[in-house]
């Protein structure tokens, strides 16, 4: 499958982006689908993850209650929702993918190490 992110911007804090990922080649059916950034000089950090197939999310604690993941099954396209921007939430946004059912109640996985499909960053900056 190939990934292809966008919707990255330059916004003030408090404010609302959504950020999307369309796979351009194949489906996300039994992938789980994740959303990465990083920081410059900062290693690149899990955000949120979605099971395809059931629904079933994780979010990482720096971003629960904010940050929503979703899907669009007819264009094949994974959506992260970003409310309530803060500075400390510029970095540039990868979405990620790996083949795989986890099923619900389990981890889902959040080490990039674990995705082996990348799509190319967006820049999200936030300014206060």
């Amino acid at each position: 499958v190939q990934l292809q992110a966008s919707g990255g911007g330059l916004v003030q804090a408090g404010v609302s982006l959504r950020l999307s990922c369309a796979a351009s080649e194949g489906t996300f059916r039994k992938y789980v689908v994740g959303w990465f950034r990083q920081a410059p000089e900062k290693e690149r950090e899990f955000v949120a993850a979605m099971q395809w197939d059931d629904g079933n999310t994780m979010y990482a604690d720096s971003v629960k209650g904010r940050f929503t993941i979703s899907r669009e099954n007819a264009d094949n396209t994974i959506y992260l929702d970003m409310g309530s921007l803060k500075p400390e939430d510029t970095a540039a946004y990868y979405c990620a993918a790996v083949l795989g059912y986890y099923g619900m109640g389990y981890i889902l996985p959040n080490h990039p190490a674990d995705y082996n499909y990348w799509g190319q960053g967006t820049q999200v900056t936030v300014s206060s």
